[in-house]
């Protein structure tokens, strides 16, 4: 009761102010329209200072959503908009509302529905950006402006720790950086270091019991430093009984890159630590297959792989193809 209150007296206060500012104040966020990350970041500042929610979490929801509707695409169908935070009709509308498809902020409301009026035009349109972006802001607003009530929110809509979890890594990422464009890439070995690597995703392997090789083997000498291929944050660093030393990062595209076999750590790194593309974060070896320590059981070398997160699983991917690509940028760089 006391959050259905909050959320009434929130959605009536942001409707005062929507009445009293007029859509002014948010047609900033159609400018530039060549630069979507731009106008993407002042629909969030816009819902961020009507709500009151860190536009930071706002954008960590929004990308968040954004790599569900790409991992599940038969599922959740991709939005033209710049918003990419899904809800489904019934939900949206209600789940005893006979219209799935109304746009009325009232009747919505009387069937129970989630959708809200976002931009002041009087409609609750599931397909408009500001509509689904005022909602879920709404919603987290209704918790209160902590990051325990933010979190509570979250669990709240998603009924899932590892949802939470992902939002919670992408907000610090966005936050660290504060922008959105977040998506430049960087080859994991210095161009300019002897190394050499094929596809080898999928090859069978028989260490610890019949498996395949979910990445891809670079071949480089001891202590070649091997670089972050991402913004991300290390989700994970220390020793694995196949990859030995290993580092693994979480980017925003909610993809996992996998670093194993290292001879050592950059110790400027920890756990939870958010890295930009280019940042050494340890050094080639042959370390791994045995318990801590165990070393040169095969020539040293970089295993690098890609695991895509679909919101319950992570699967692996084969990374040739984006090694290659970033091998290429990175050469045309310095030319």
């Amino acid at each position: 009761m006391f959050n259905d209150a909050k959320k009434l007296v929130l959605f009536f206060a942001c409707a005062l102010l929507m009445m009293q500012t007029g859509k002014a104040a948010l047609a900033q966020p159609t400018a530039p329209a060549e630069n979507p990350y731009t106008q993407r970041y002042w629909l969030l500042r816009s819902a961020s200072t009507l709500t009151g929610v860190d536009w930071t979490y706002l954008a960590a929801v929004d990308q968040y959503e954004r790599t569900l509707n790409q991992a599940n695409p038969n599922t959740r169908p991709k939005h033209e908009g710049l918003i990419a935070i899904h809800y489904t009709a019934e939900d949206w509308a209600g789940a005893l509302n006979p219209n799935k498809e109304d746009d009325s902020p009232y009747t919505i409301a009387v069937f129970g529905g989630v959708g809200k009026d976002g931009n002041g035009d009087g409609k609750a349109d599931r397909n408009d950006d500001m509509d689904r972006l005022m909602t879920m802001a709404l919603h987290l607003a209704s918790f209160g402006p902590s990051e325990d009530d933010i979190r509570e929110g979250l669990w709240t809509h998603y009924q899932s720790d590892r949802s939470v979890r992902r939002i919670e890594q992408f907000r610090n990422i966005i936050h660290h950086f504060q922008s959105l464009d977040l998506f430049e890439h960087a080859f994991p070995l210095p161009i300019h270091a002897n190394y050499s690597y094929r596809s080898t995703w999928g090859a069978g392997r028989s260490y610890g019991g019949k498996r395949i090789h979910e990445g891809t083997d670079i071949f480089a000498g001891y202590g070649v430093p091997v670089k972050s291929t991402c913004y991300g944050v290390i989700e994970v660093m220390g020793w694995n009984r196949f990859g030995g030393w290993r580092i693994g990062i979480r980017d925003l595209n909610n993809v996992y890159h996998y670093f194993a076999h290292l001879s050592g750590f950059n110790k400027e790194w920890q756990e939870g630590s958010i890295v930009k593309p280019g940042d050494v974060i340890g050094w080639v070896g042959s370390s791994g297959y045995g318990k801590p320590g165990t070393q040169g059981k095969f020539p040293p070398h970089l295993h690098y792989g890609m695991y895509r997160d679909s919101g319950s699983i992570d699967w692996s991917f084969d990374p040739y193809p984006y090694l290659r690509k970033w091998e290429r940028e990175e050469r045309a760089k310095r030319r």
